[in-house]
């Protein structure tokens, strides 16, 4: 029988800043404070520093000389930034484990697509934004290269909490698209096909967005 087990403190004040971040129930510029944080959540001071640090290593959490803490704010440099960066890395390791898939990967891809889709429809926007980067992810990790996956990890979240797109957003449409013709493609055993159409998400995207947000 399997069973999942409870994470730490510190792992689970991150759950619960991060999925507040990028919800936006947190908005860009809101003062961060310990004791108000670890009452709310009802842990001590420790674990929420933890958390603090670590969602400062994703660029969710500025702090600043004086020691004073705020969820980073969002500009169109590091907005579209993010995005260059992700494409640049995820498309990397989507090319370098494309050859590696089997059936089985595919049967993968196909279930975090519809998982992708089911999760916009019902509102879900966590669950959506979880099963999106789980279809590259899935690639990414045939590469073997789990470095590269750490790193690409750490630009989703961040690009996630800029973007804080909502279910009935347009923008997911590029990734809907894009992942049913990459699966088509996959399935044709066209895989530089597949490369090419995963990079051009990433320019679709960047367009997109930059018109979206910046307009």
């Amino acid at each position: 029988m399997s069973f999942a087990v409870p994470p730490t403190r510190t792992a689970a004040v991150v759950r619960q800043l991060r999925n507040e971040i990028v919800t936006g129930e947190l908005p860009p510029g809101t003062l961060i404070k310990d004791g108000e944080l670890a009452a709310r959540l009802g842990v001590s001071i420790t674990p929420v520093r933890e958390a603090i640090a670590q969602l400062s290593v994703e660029g969710l959490i500025d702090i600043a000389p004086n020691r004073t803490r705020h969820v980073t704010r969002v500009t169109q440099k590091n907005a579209l930034e993010l995005i260059d960066v992700m494409g640049v890395l995820a498309g990397a390791g989507f090319e370098w484990g494309v050859d590696n898939l089997t059936e089985t990967h595919l049967d993968l891809l196909r279930r975090r697509q519809r998982e992708f889709v089911e999760a916009l429809r019902e509102g879900n926007v966590l669950a959506a934004g979880a099963a999106g980067a789980d279809f590259s992810t899935i690639v990414i990790l045939a590469s073997g290269n789990r470095e590269l996956q750490s790193m690409v990890d750490l630009v989703v979240a961040r690009t996630t909490r800029i973007l804080a797109m909502t279910a009935e957003s347009d923008l997911w449409n590029t990734w809907i698209t894009g992942h049913e013709a990459i699966i088509r493609l996959l399935e044709a055993g066209d895989n530089r096909g597949a490369v090419q159409r995963y990079r051009q998400i990433y320019v679709d995207f960047r367009a997109r967005v930059e018109a979206f947000l910046f307009d």
